[in-house]
């Protein structure tokens, strides 16, 4: 019945409008319109004008006269009693971006199928001879698809059936026989079941990532929420430390204030019961001074004489203390000591800032990359370093750019400097190393390959100098004899694995992982530290008494 309808719609729908007829009227060539299409098509009538069939390009003079086609009305009636008027709009009508029917004529239907035999796309009604026609069933349908044509030969224009496997790619029979002839080939079919096979291994191994993966999400959306929580929690504690730094700040302000207040009342109290008493013998003196002015004005000798011993005997001052003539300099000294205070308080505050920073920016929500697998992979991270003249003991010659170190019998003529070995045949780098990093290092005769910080001493006992022997390095020793020895602060790791005279270094400094590898055809794990890396790390190489050892930094292109 759907087909029914389908094919009910196709045959009683105006080209013109695509919809089903509304009072349809047929035109001498046998096609019918709605008649208010054909008339809008057609427009205002005139005898000296040619009209013409939208489909079919028929043309007729004088315009042919409209009459509604009964039976064709009758028809659409009847249709609509079983619901075709009552449906949806017709979805099997082909639109913008729709595989059409290449069967269609007039109104494109949309493709149902497209067939591989017949290359070609059919809607529902044009697909159904390959259901009914016996040679017809046995061709290959598949869901209706644009890219048909990617299936012939662009040089033969014909089907491509066969598969070479020597070029990987698919070709027609015309291509086995020319440019493809003497070649690995099998049918298409052969080759798909070939790879249904593969396909279901990359499915496992596809579900299995994707598995390993949604793990990984977990276990990030895990840290991330625990990391929120740290946070959190971080902050509140760093507010509640640093409010009760402020309180503290605040409360020694307060008491150095009432200190300061209670020293002026005291000192002004001091001040003032003295004012007073000087005020007191101020105005002693002065009527002293007066009295004396009468009596020296007097003209009775004997009244003079009299007074003038009594009046010129002055009483003794209280003592008091004395009031020194020099700069008014009281409390400028507090100042001095609270700028003091400050001035430390900010030092070490700034000290220990550049701590807080290192361990805020330390924090890492990603679990650490795995190492890479490959010597392409490692190759990603390699870094270009050279030796630091600087730093090589005196018999020891660089060459090569600076990148390779020879061991000698006679000193070399390096002047002095505060960075270089003294006791011992060693050199460092002049790059510091963080991050992810690699290089590979050529060696002969006996090769320390090392990595140091840069303040390991360069004039100590063998403890605080040598590489390995101390907690500022790490090294592994390679002999000519085939056996390796990993050394850190004097403790050593016998090293098995295949001799190499290559020797490639991966360091992760956040990770702390530090680790050697053999290189030749494969890369081969000799040893791996597992530390805390606090300094950039400088690579480095002690060539002890072994006559024609030398270690090179090599370019990794």
């Amino acid at each position: 019945m759907a087909q029914q309808v389908s094919l009910g719609r196709e045959k009683l729908s105006c080209s013109i409008c695509l919809d089903i007829l509304k009072d349809p009227v047929t035109i001498p060539c046998g096609h019918s319109y709605c008649m208010s299409c054909i008339k809008d098509c057609w427009g205002k009538e005139n005898e000296e004008k040619t009209y013409s069939c939208p489909q079919c390009r028929q043309s007729f003079k004088p315009r042919p006269a409209l009459v509604k086609n009964t039976l064709l009305a009758e028809l659409v009636e009847e249709l609509k009693k079983i619901g075709l008027q009552d449906a949806s709009p017709d979805l099997s009508i082909a639109t913008p971006g729709d595989v059409v029917c290449d069967y269609c004529y007039g109104v494109k239907l949309k493709a149902f199928k497209s067939c591989l035999v017949c290359m070609a796309s059919f809607c529902e009604q044009h697909l159904q001879p390959h259901f009914d026609v016996a040679p017809l069933k046995k061709h290959k349908l598949v869901e209706a698809t644009s890219k048909l044509q990617e299936n012939i030969c662009s040089r033969h224009d014909e089907v491509m059936k066969i598969f070479c496997r020597t070029d990987q790619q698919s070709i027609c029979y015309l291509c086995s026989m020319d440019d493809h002839k003497g070649h690995d080939t099998v049918s298409a079919a052969a080759e798909r079941a070939d790879r249904q096979k593969e396909l279901g291994v990359s499915r496992g191994e596809v579900q299995q990532r994707a598995q390993d993966r949604e793990k990984d999400v977990k276990a990030l959306q895990q840290r991330v929420e625990a990391i929120n929580r740290s946070a959190d929690e971080a902050v509140r504690d760093s507010e509640k430390i640093f409010t009760e730094l402020i309180h503290l700040i605040e409360k020694r302000s307060s008491e150095v204030k009432q200190k300061i207040r209670s020293q002026q009342k005291t000192q002004v109290s001091q001040a003032q019961d003295v004012e007073e008493k000087l005020q007191q013998e101020i105005t002693e003196l002065r009527r002293t001074d007066a009295e004396l002015l009468q009596l020296s004005h007097t003209e009775d000798h004997l009244h003079f004489l009299n007074n003038y011993p009594s009046l010129s005997r002055l009483s003794e001052s209280e003592d008091l203390p004395s009031i020194d003539i020099c700069p008014l300099r009281f409390f400028e000294d507090v100042t001095a000591a609270v700028s003091e205070t400050r001035d430390k308080l900010q030092a070490v505050v700034t000290e220990e800032w550049e701590n807080i920073s290192l361990a805020v920016t330390g924090v890492d929500v990603l679990m650490t990359q795995a190492e890479p697998r490959t010597r392409a992979g490692f190759r990603r991270y390699s870094r270009q370093i050279t030796l630091d003249p600087n730093t090589a003991y005196r018999r020891l010659s660089l060459s090569d750019g600076n990148r390779k170190a020879t061991r000698m019998e006679v000193d070399q003529p390096y002047s002095a400097h505060p960075d270089r070995f003294v006791y011992y045949r060693q050199v460092l780098s002049t790059e510091g190393l963080t991050g992810r990093c690699y290089w590979e290092v050529e060696w002969s005769g006996t090769a320390f390959i090392a990595v140091a910080y840069k303040d390991i001493n360069r004039t100590g006992t063998a403890n605080e100098c040598v590489f390995g022997y101390n907690n500022k390095s790490w090294a592994l020793k390679c002999n000519s004899d085939g056996k390796s020895t990993f050394y850190h602060q004097c403790v050593s790791t016998p090293v098995s694995g295949p001799p190499s005279s290559r020797i490639g270094v991966y360091l992760d400094h956040r990770a702390g992982s530090l680790s050697y590898y053999s290189v030749s055809d494969t890369m081969t794990l000799l040893h791996r530290e597992q530390t805390t890396f606090t300094q950039p790390l400088y690579p480095g190489f002690r060539l002890p008494n072994t006559s024609g050892s030398s270690a090179e930094l090599c370019e990794l292109k």
